[in-house]
């Protein structure tokens, strides 16, 4: 119990600082959500959500993984994303990544970490995707600050390719995506101006989905639409 003393002082502190700011602070946040933000970010203990951020409780959505990443087979991260926009309606979704990344340093060597390899997979893909333009710069530091962009860009990319995020951009207020990128050496969030838009446009032929009309007579147990491919 007494390692955790601080954590329950520093709870006590803030309430009381809360309260004193705005008696009604924490009636009104329990009245719901309303938040402005997805946030998907990495795990680091360096990259607070909301102190880089500068939002407050209620503000921002978060999710957060070992180096910021979209996986179409994580379902942790699809619920995520598919509450915030589907039900929070969240405006703008940002992917964050940081200068420093563990994940991305690991992706990059040759060595073998055990579970989290698998993992690590999606980082090597994006480094085949760009390897021409990751290999052509030959100092490190700035092979791995460029390969931490580029994991940010695809990211965003990944977004794109959800049918959750396809969706919603069919509706009146989709929301926006970006990507941005957190230097720990200085505390500054660099938009890398990833146009959601354009992304999305750019591989619809190839990633587009369309929701299939309700069929006109109730299918068979058992059976399959013939439009519907049977795996």
């Amino acid at each position: 119990m007494s390692g955790i003393q601080n954590i329950l002082e520093n709870n006590r502190q803030w309430v009381a600082q809360k309260n004193a700011e705005d008696p009604e602070f924490f009636q009104r946040l329990a009245h719901g959500q309303a938040p402005r933000y997805l946030f998907i970010g990495c795990s680091d203990s360096r990259v607070p959500a909301s102190g880089i951020t500068g939002t407050g409780p209620g503000e921002m959505f978060v999710h957060r993984n070992i180096a910021n990443l979209v996986v179409h087979s994580d379902m942790n991260m699809l619920s995520v994303l598919q509450y915030a926009v589907e039900v929070l309606g969240v405006k703008d979704i940002l992917v964050v990544g940081h200068y420093g990344c563990g994940g991305v340093a690991a992706a990059a060597s040759n060595k073998q970490y055990g579970l989290i390899d698998n993992w690590l997979v999606n980082i090597r893909d994006v480094v085949r995707l760009h390897e021409k333009e990751i290999l052509g710069i030959g100092d490190e530091a700035q092979r791995l600050r460029r390969m931490v962009e580029l994991n940010v860009v695809e990211q965003v990319r990944n977004l794109a390719k959800t049918n959750i995020i396809q969706n919603a951009m069919k509706g009146d207020n989709p929301p926006r995506l970006h990507g941005l990128v957190y230097d720990v050496a200085d505390g500054v969030l660099k938009d890398l101006r990833v146009n959601g838009d354009d992304v999305i446009q750019e591989m619809e032929h190839i990633y587009g989905t369309e929701v299939p009309e309700p069929a006109d007579a109730p299918v068979a147990v058992g059976t399959a639409p013939v439009d519907i491919p049977v795996l």
